[in-house]
C-alpha cells in the first residue's frame, strides 16, 4: 500500500531549533496517522505567496504574514484560516521603555526626542508601537520624535530579538530617549541582565494583540485541516513526551485561531503604508 501523500506546511527558519521543532511535530502527527512535512523559508513573504501558489496548505505565520495573506486572499475572492494558536500567542502587549530616572513621564514628552524601535517588519517593536504613538499620544513619526530603527534580519518579521535587545542596549547608552519592546522580552531582558534590575519602567503600553497562527491555505481540504488543529489541540502538557516538544516552541497548550486580534496591527500596515489593500508590499526600504 502506498503511503498517503504528506501535507506540506511552510516555517520561517528564523532560528536553528526551527529545523528541530518541526521534525518533532512531523514525528508526533505521523505516529497519529497525520501525514505531514514541511518546507522552510527564509522570509515570511516569500512563504505567504507560496500560499497562493499551491505549495503549501499550511503556513506557521507571523501576524504581520496573516495581514498579508488574508488581503491577498481577500483580493482574489478566496479566504485563510487561522486554525490554531499557542497559548502565548493570545492577548500580547508591547511597551515603552525609559530609564528609571528619566525626566521624559509622558508621551508628550518624547517631542524632539529619539525613540528606538525594532526590525521595520516587527508588528510588536515597530508596526503597532508606532500606530500607539501616533492614536494615543498624537506624536507623527519624522516630526514629533525621531524614529532610529534596529533592522535585524528583514523578513523575519521580528521573530527574533535581536532588533528589541539592540534598542534596549541603545536606551541604557543613552542614544535613544525610550525604546519599544514587548512586554515579554522587557521581563527577560531584565533577567538575563540586559536591562539592570530596577533600572527601566514602563512609559506607555498598547493595546493586545495576537501574535503567530497557523494559516489554512486557499483550498485546502477542510476535513484535513479539522483533523490537523484536532491533533494539535490534543496536546498534552502533563505528557512526558509532548512537553519538550511544546517547551521548544514556546508554549503551553495550543488554542483554537481566531483574527479578531489582528485589528491594530491591520491599521498599522495600512496607515504606514507597509501593504497595500491587495497585500503588495509597499513599504519604503524593506530589504528580506
Amino acid at each position: 500500500m502506498s503511503q498517503p501523500q504528506p501535507l506540506l506546511l511552510g516555517a520561517v527558519a528564523y532560528a536553528p531549533k526551527v529545523v528541530t521543532i518541526w521534525e518533532g511535530f512531523k514525528s508526533y502527527l505521523g505516529e497519529r496517522g497525520f501525514a505531514m512535512d514541511y518546507i522552510l523559508y527564509s522570509n515570511y513573504e516569500t512563504q505567504v505567496e507560496a500560499q497562493f501558489e499551491g505549495d503549501i496548505a499550511f503556513a506557521w505565520n507571523s501576524p504581520l504574514a496573516w495581514v498579508r495573506a488574508d488581503r491577498m486572499a481577500r483580493a482574489r475572492g478566496q479566504a485563510v484560516q487561522s486554525l490554531v494558536m499557542r497559548d502565548t500567542d493570545q492577548d500580547l502587549q508591547s511597551v515603552l521603555v525609559v530609564k528609571a530616572d528619566s525626566p521624559v513621564q509622558s508621551l508628550a514628552d518624547l517631542k524632539g526626542k529619539v525613540v528606538g524601535f525594532g526590525a521595520i517588519d516587527s508588528p510588536q517593536a515597530t508596526l503597532i508601537p508606532l500606530d500607539h504613538l501616533q492614536h494615543e499620544g498624537g506624536l507623527a513619526p519624522g516630526k514629533d520624535y525621531e524614529v532610529r530603527r534596529f533592522d535585524v534580519l528583514g523578513g523575519k518579521h521580528g521573530d527574533h530579538i535581536g532588533g528589541e535587545r539592540d534598542a534596549a542596549v541603545a536606551l541604557l547608552a543613552g542614544e535613544v530617549a525610550a525604546s519599544w519592546m514587548i512586554a515579554g522580552n522587557h521581563r527577560a531582558f531584565a533577567k538575563e541582565g540586559t536591562l539592570p534590575a530596577g533600572g527601566t519602567r514602563v512609559l506607555a503600553t498598547t493595546g493586545l494583540y495576537d501574535h503567530c497562527t497557523m494559516t489554512v491555505s486557499p483550498g485546502v481540504d477542510a476535513e484535513a485541516s479539522r483533523r490537523f488543529a484536532e491533533l494539535l489541540l490534543a496536546m498534552d502538557w502533563n505528557d512526558a513526551q509532548v512537553r519538550p516538544l511544546l517547551e521548544l516552541e514556546g508554549l503551553r497548550q495550543w488554542r483554537p485561531g481566531r483574527a479578531n486580534g489582528f485589528r491594530l496591527l491591520e491599521r498599522a500596515a495600512t496607515e504606514q503604508g507597509f501593504y497595500d489593500d491587495r497585500g503588495n508590499i509597499v513599504a519604503d526600504g524593506y530589504r528580506y
